[in-house]
C-alpha cells in the first residue's frame, strides 16, 4: 500500500475507530467483545482499503462489516452466557448525571434482550441514524426487512416494563 493511501486508512480509523467501537457495543452489550468486533472490521477493512477507497464508500463498508462481525459473534457465543449492560460505564470514568446514567443502563439491557437482527435495526436506525436503505446495505437485507424487524423492536421496547419511564423517547423515535 502506497504511503499516502495508507495514511488516508490511518486518518479513517483514528476519526471512526471509536463510533464503530460504540455500535458493536450496542449490539453485542460487552465492550470487550466490542472491542474484538471492531478491531476484526478495521483488519477486513485494510486488506480492501484501496479498493473500497476508490468506490467511495468507506464508511458504508466498514459499518457494514462490523456489524456483520459482532452478529457473527454473537451465532457463535455459548448459549450460556447472558449479554448484559452490567459494564456500560467501564471506560467513562466521568459519569454523567444519575437520571441520564440509569436511563442508558435500563436502555442498554432493554436492547440486550432484543433478538440480534431488532437490536441491529434499532441500533443502526436510531443511534447511528442511517436511513432504512443505509441500514438494509448495512444488514445486507431489503427495506422492508428493516422497517419490520424495527418495528417488532419497538413494539418489544415500548412494552418493556423497565422502559416504561422512557416511553416518550421510544415513542418520539417511531
Amino acid at each position: 500500500m502506497k504511503a499516502e493511501t495508507e495514511q488516508d486508512y490511518v486518518d479513517f480509523v483514528t476519526h471512526h475507530a471509536n463510533s464503530l467501537c460504540r455500535t458493536a457495543y450496542l449490539l453485542c452489550g460487552d465492550w470487550r467483545r466490542a472491542e474484538d468486533a471492531t478491531q476484526e472490521a478495521l483488519i477486513r477493512l485494510y486488506r480492501v482499503w484501496g479498493r473500497i477507497q476508490r468506490k467511495g464508500v468507506v464508511a458504508a463498508y466498514a459499518r457494514k462489516v462490523v456489524v456483520s462481525t459482532t452478529l457473527d459473534g454473537l451465532r457463535r457465543k455459548s448459549s450460556q452466557e447472558v449479554v448484559t449492560g452490567n459494564d456500560y460505564f467501564v471506560n467513562e470514568p466521568d459519569a454523567d448525571a444519575l437520571g441520564v446514567v440509569e436511563s442508558r443502563m435500563v436502555i442498554t439491557a432493554a436492547l440486550a434482550e432484543l433478538p440480534p437482527r431488532q437490536r441491529a435495526c434499532v441500533v443502526l436506525r436510531y443511534f447511528d441514524e442511517l436511513s432504512v436503505e443505509e441500514t438494509a446495505t448495512a444488514l445486507d437485507c431489503r427495506p422492508g426487512t428493516v422497517k419490520s424487524q424495527t418495528m417488532r423492536a419497538l413494539d418489544k421496547l415500548r412494552a418493556h416494563p423497565a422502559l416504561a419511564d422512557l416511553a416518550d423517547l421510544i415513542g418520539a423515535k417511531a
